[in-house]
């Protein structure tokens, strides 16, 4: 296996290849973060049948959190940490992302909101070819929410929004669980403008209007009381951020936009566990 280091991730942590690499973006999670990641790489290590490796993403948190996230990477195989100066979960992601020798980038929110149960049919389409990005959706027929009335209806009018507006094709923007294939994010992440938490819509409306191929996946969701988000300081930035891509003209023209992109060959799963992820 190939081990490489990169700027600003916690000392004597080798960067070893695997098939999925899951970003873990934080900030001021002192509290949750260390039984969340224990839990997540748990499960990758008893029950998911790929190789991957945890990256935590600490974007200028100003308590305990960096310190807890160097703590994991020392002593759990399959964590790693890395620090931003600078806040902003975009930021995070694409930090990790854009440097990931992994087959398949990912990232979920710390809180762990999203059964893990949903990570293989989130990736497995990625790995096989079918599908060149990937999303968690809490809207589609399958889903199990359990949510507060504010934030679903918050959320479904969003999503409305970026279908009218710009013709968005795909069900929920906002999950926090979601994969692409890392040379589809090489090609992608340089043109997303947005390094907060309007990262995702504006990665998904690149990808939709290139005609880039996204797998949804229905997902059981429980909300976290504690979350840090500020739900209508959010809303209001993705909603500024709808009207710069409605002025810069970006409604879905298949395969219009400027995504230079050539599938690469990535190895053929055929195994069981693909097989019944894809079913």
């Amino acid at each position: 296996m190939s081990t490489t280091k990169a700027p600003g991730y916690s000392d004597d942590v080798e960067l070893v290849r695997a098939a999925v690499e899951i970003v873990i973006p934080v900030f001021n999670e002192e509290a949750d973060l260390e039984p969340n990641i224990r839990h997540l790489r748990q499960y990758l290590d008893t029950r998911f049948p790929l190789a991957t490796v945890v990256t935590i993403a600490d974007n200028a948190s100003t308590d305990d959190t960096w310190v807890a996230a160097q703590r994991l990477a020392q002593t759990i195989p399959g964590v790693r940490a890395v620090h931003l100066d600078e806040k902003g979960r975009g930021r995070a992601v694409r930090y990790v992302w854009e440097r990931s020798d992994a087959l398949v980038v990912a990232y979920m929110d710390v809180d762990l909101s999203t059964g893990l149960d949903a990570l293989l049919p989130l990736v497995a389409p990625l790995l096989s070819g079918h599908a060149e990005m990937a999303i968690g959706t809490r809207l589609a027929p399958g889903a199990r929410v359990e949510r507060g009335y504010k934030r679903g209806f918050i959320s479904r009018c969003y999503n409305l929004i970026l279908h009218v507006a710009l013709g968005s094709s795909f069900s929920d923007a906002q999950c926090g669980f979601k994969a692409v294939r890392t040379d589809v994010a090489r090609a992608v992440l340089p043109l997303v403008d947005d390094n907060g938490w309007f990262f995702d819509t504006e990665m998904l409306m690149i990808a939709d209007n290139s005609g880039l191929r996204i797998h949804e996946v229905a997902v059981d969701w429980t909300d976290d009381p504690d979350s840090r988000v500020d739900v209508v300081r959010t809303a209001a930035g993705d909603l500024r951020g709808v009207l710069r891509l409605m002025r810069a003209g970006t409604r879905r023209r298949r395969r219009a936009a400027p995504v230079r992109y050539r599938p690469a060959p990535l190895p053929v799963l055929t195994g069981s566990a693909i097989g019944e992820a894809v079913r």
